[in-house]
């Protein structure tokens, strides 16, 4: 029960797009169509479930060492490492994707969704298998809002807008339709 409550919360009713408002640089910038998008969705999936692998790892060992007051800073060399790797990957294997992702990959390593998986798992004393859980799980929330979005701004740009409204306003008053929709799931509790 405990495993579906993660996954749920973490997908819809404590979304970290949103619901916490976290992670919006890159939702904002990458979601003007869906194929980088999805990309991005993928990579954010795989950085968080690889962080929070990672991240669980270095925190045993730094509860181990009574450094624990350093979980934030070696989460952040944590993260920045696997993004490195990530956009190494993508540079010599996907160059396509890289290219769509442009600025926001290595953003990634700032994004403060990622971070705040990581510092939940560690705040809440996941388990191994609970904090991999939850990553993916949150990552994939990341994906289901970022596709959301795009999906809705591709139709947005289609529609006839008033001039004043074009771009970045009707995103922005998407995303907040969107947003409000996904509080709504904020009364779900397991």
């Amino acid at each position: 029960m405990q495993v579906f409550s993660i996954i749920i919360a973490a997908l819809l009713s404590e979304n970290y797009v949103l619901v916490k408002f976290l992670g919006i640089c890159p939702f904002l910038g990458v979601s003007k169509r869906i194929n980088a998008a999805l990309g991005m969705g993928f990579a954010v999936t795989f950085v968080m479930t690889l962080a929070s692998l990672m991240c669980w790892c270095v925190y045993q060992l730094l509860i181990l060492l009574n450094l624990a007051y350093m979980q934030t800073v070696a989460f952040i060399l944590v993260i920045a490492s696997i993004v490195q790797l990530v956009e190494m990957f993508l540079r010599k294997k996907v160059p396509g994707l890289y290219n769509a992702l442009g600025v926001y990959l290595p953003l990634i390593t700032t994004n403060c969704a990622v971070l705040a998986v990581v510092l939940v798992n560690a705040q809440k004393n996941y388990s191994l298998l609970l904090s991999l859980i939850n990553g993916c799980a949150s990552g994939l929330g990341f994906l289901l809002a970022i596709v959301l979005f795009a999906s809705l701004r591709e139709q947005v740009d289609r529609a006839d807008t008033p001039d004043c409204f074009k771009g970045a306003p009707i995103s922005l008053v998407a995303a907040g339709l969107l947003a409000m929709a996904f509080m709504g799931f904020s009364g779900m509790r397991f």
